[in-house]
């Protein structure tokens, strides 16, 4: 059994095949998602688990370069969130952050119910 990180099977299978470049996107649960092997639903309820806490984790399991928020996230909640965790978003419209999705090699829908609570991760290199 794993001591620590991730413990979601789907979501660590997923993460151990990211590489530099790759697009990881952590989404609320009103997102519309592709028909696509790379959403895992950790949906349960509203609120749970909840954006945050699912950034902090993935963020504490791989390396990320970059990310991305909607602009109907600045000045929220979001965007201090994403922020608090040491982030700097580049910022585009709702409609071109949907559009990531196509390209996206994971992704992880929340449970989360605030507007906009979505998030695009570039993965970096650790060396």
């Amino acid at each position: 059994m794993k001591k620590t990180g991730i413990l979601n099977g789907p979501v660590n299978a997923r993460l151990s095949t990211l590489g530099h470049g790759h697009l990881v996107m952590i989404t609320d649960c009103g997102m519309p998602l592709p028909d696509s092997a790379a959403v895992v639903d950790l949906a349960l309820v509203k609120g749970m688990p909840r954006f945050v806490d699912v950034l902090r984790a993935v963020l504490a399991d791989v390396e990320v370069e970059g990310s991305i928020i909607a602009s109907e996230a600045s000045g929220t909640a979001v965007e201090d969130a994403v922020r608090g965790e040491g982030l700097a978003p580049e910022i585009v419209s709702h409609e071109e952050l949907k559009e990531l999705l196509a390209g996206a090699r994971l992704i992880i829908r929340t449970g989360e119910a605030t507007p906009f609570a979505n998030v695009a991760l570039r993965c970096g290199v650790t060396f």
